[in-house]
C-alpha cells in the first residue's frame, strides 16, 4: 500500500481520505500482530525467571514479588478458564462442536410409560452456535488477561531495576476509587455492551452463514449446519424458485430511503416553522399551543397510531364523514392503494414528528442573539433572508448530528409502519419473497415478517439485517464527514 506524506495528505480529496484511513486500517491489523508477538517473545527473552514462569501460571511473578492481591486475581481467573475448557461440554466442546453444529439431530424413541413413540432430542444446533460465539469471546478475554499479566510483570521487573518499591494490594484498590475510578465506573456498562450488544451482532452475523429457519431449529425438528455465501447469493440473485430477490430487496431499500428522507425533513422543517411561529412576537397563549402539541408525545403512539389506522380504514371513520358530506360517492382505499398508502404513512409521521422539533427549535432559537436579526433588520434583510442566513445555518449547525441520526432512527422506524398499516398493500410481484413483501414495507419491517409467521427464514433475516447495518453505517460516515458542526465546530462558540 502506498504511503503518502503529510503534504501529499492534505492534497487527497476526502473521498481519497477516507479510503486512505479505511486501507491503512486494516493494513496495519497484521503488522501490528506481529508487533505484539515479538514484543510478548521480548518479554520472554529478557525477563528474569518470575517473569518467565507467569507466562504459563498466570500471577506467579506478582506473588512471587510481593503483589499478592493482583497475583490472586491472575491466577484465579486462569484456574477458572482451565476448569470451563476442560469439563465435560465446556469450552472445549463447545468450539469442536462449533465446525459442525452438531452430528446427531432429533430422533423418535419408544416411551414405555407413555406407550408411544415420543421426540428424543440429542445435539442443539442454536445452542452450539451460542455458546460456541460465547466461549471465542472468553478466549480473546483470557489472552488479553494472559497478556497484561505478562506486561504487568514486565513493568514490576524494571521498577524493581530502578530501585523503586512497587504498588502494594492497599495501593490497587485505592487506585480503583481515585486514579483509576474513570476504569471502574466504565467496567459495568463496557460489559453490558459486550454481552448485550456486540456478541448478539456478531451471532447475527453468523446465523446469516446458516440454514437455520422454521424447518431446522436445530432441536425439536432437524439441526442446521453451515451453508456458507448461499444466502447472500439468494438475496442478490434475480431467480430463485420463481422468486427475484435482488428487486425485492431494491424496491424496499428503495422506499426504505424515500420514506427516511420525508420523514426527516418534513418534520425537521414544519418542527421549525411551528416553533418560529409559536414564538413570533403578538402570539398569544403559547403554552396551551405548545401544550397540545405535546399532548401528541403524551399518548402512546401504540394507542394512537392503530386509531388512525383505524379511522383510514375502507368503512373508517374518515370514509364514513367524507360521505355524509357528500364529497365522496365511494369510499377511498387509503391502505390499499400504493401511493396513496405511501402518501398517508409519510403524512401521518409528520402528526407525530412536528412536537419533537418544536420543542428543539424553540430551545435553540430562544438562543440565537437578537442582535443579529436587528443587524439584518438595520441592513435592510427580509424575513426570508433572516431565515436563510441567520436562522437556518444555525439551526444546521447545532441540529446537524440529530438530523443524521433522525434520518438512520426513520429507515429503522418499525412502528409508525408496522402499527399504521403493517406493510399494506401486498405487492403481488414481490409475494413470493419471504415475508409476503408489501408497498409500504421497510427493510426493517421487512426482516420481522421474515423472522415470523409459518415459513419463518432466520437466516435469510440475518442478511437483510446485514444489508441494513452496511447501509445506515454507509450514510452515516459519509453524511457525519460533511457536518458542519464537526468540521467547523468552534464556529458558533
Amino acid at each position: 500500500m502506498k504511503r503518502y506524506s503529510d503534504l501529499e495528505y492534505l492534497r487527497l480529496s476526502k473521498g481519497q481520505k477516507f479510503l486512505y484511513k479505511l486501507t491503512s486500517f486494516f493494513a496495519a491489523i497484521p503488522r501490528g500482530m506481529w508487533n505484539l508477538v515479538l514484543s510478548i517473545g521480548r518479554f520472554f527473552k529478557n525477563g528474569d525467571w518470575k517473569t518467565r514462569s507467569s507466562f504459563l501460571v498466570m500471577g506467579f511473578g506478582s506473588i512471587a514479588r510481593g503483589q499478592v492481591l493482583r497475583g490472586l486475581l491472575f491466577l484465579l481467573f486462569e484456574i477458572v478458564f482451565i476448569f470451563y475448557m476442560v469439563v465435560p461440554h465446556g469450552g472445549a466442546y463447545w468450539i469442536k462442536m462449533l465446525g459442525s453444529l452438531g452430528l446427531e439431530g432429533p430422533s423418535k424413541g419408544y416411551d414405555e410409560i407413555l406407550d408411544q413413540y415420543t421426540l428424543v432430542p440429542h445435539d442443539n444446533s442454536f445452542r452450539i452456535l451460542l455458546y460456541g460465539v460465547l466461549t471465542l469471546f472468553f478466549i480473546a478475554a483470557f489472552l488479553y488477561t494472559w497478556r497484561a499479566n505478562v506486561r504487568q510483570n514486565k513493568i514490576a521487573e524494571e521498577i524493581l531495576r530502578t530501585g523503586k518499591p512497587l504498588r502494594s494490594g492497599k495501593d490497587d484498590l485505592r487506585s480503583l476509587v481515585d486514579d483509576n475510578f474513570h476504569k471502574t465506573l466504565l467496567a459495568l456498562p463496557l460489559t453490558g455492551i459486550l454481552v448485550f450488544t456486540v456478541m448478539p451482532i456478531i451471532f447475527m452475523i453468523l446465523v446469516a452463514f446458516t440454514n437455520y429457519d422454521g424447518d431446522h431449529n436445530g432441536y425439536t425438528n432437524a439441526l442446521f449446519g453451515w451453508v456458507g455465501f448461499e444466502n447472500f447469493r439468494t438475496m442478490f440473485s434475480w431467480n430463485v424458485g420463481g422468486v427475484n430477490y435482488a428487486a425485492t430487496f431494491g424496491e424496499i431499500l428503495t422506499w426504505t430511503l424515500i420514506w427516511a428522507f420525508f420523514a426527516t425533513f418534513t418534520n425537521y422543517f414544519l418542527g421549525i416553522f411551528v416553533a418560529m411561529m409559536i414564538n413570533k412576537k403578538g402570539i398569544h397563549l403559547k403554552k396551551m399551543w405548545r401544550t397540545i402539541l405535546i399532548l401528541t408525545i403524551a399518548i402512546p403512539q401504540f394507542i394512537s397510531l392503530l386509531y388512525v389506522s383505524k379511522m383510514f380504514d375502507l368503512n373508517g371513520l374518515v370514509n364514513g364523514g367524507l360521505k355524509a358530506l357528500g364529497l365522496i360517492k365511494q369510499n377511498i382505499d387509503f391502505w390499499g392503494t400504493p401511493k396513496l398508502a405511501r402518501i398517508m404513512v409519510i403524512v401521518i409521521n409528520i402528526w407525530i414528528g412536528i412536537p419533537y422539533l418544536m420543542l428543539i427549535a424553540t430551545g435553540i432559537l430562544m438562543n440565537i442573539p437578537a442582535d443579529l436579526y436587528e443587524s439584518s433588520r438595520i441592513d435592510g434583510a427580509s424575513g426570508w433572508k433572516q431565515f436563510t442566513k441567520i436562522t437556518l445555518p444555525y439551526m444546521l449547525f447545532i441540529t446537524g448530528p440529530y438530523l443524521l441520526t433522525s434520518f438512520t432512527g426513520n429507515m429503522n422506524n418499525f412502528n409508525v409502519i408496522y402499527l399504521l398499516t403493517g406493510g399494506r398493500p401486498t405487492n403481488a410481484a414481490a409475494s413470493g419473497a419471504a415475508g409476503s413483501v408489501g408497498y409500504t414495507d421497510l427493510l426493517i419491517t421487512w426482516l420481522f415478517k421474515i423472522t415470523t409467521g409459518s415459513g419463518t427464514k432466520y437466516y435469510l433475516a440475518s442478511v437483510v439485517g446485514i444489508l441494513v447495518f452496511l447501509v445506515v453505517a454507509l450514510i452515516s460516515l459519509v453524511v457525519y464527514n460533511l457536518l458542519p458542526s464537526v468540521k467547523n465546530e468552534e464556529d458558533f462558540q
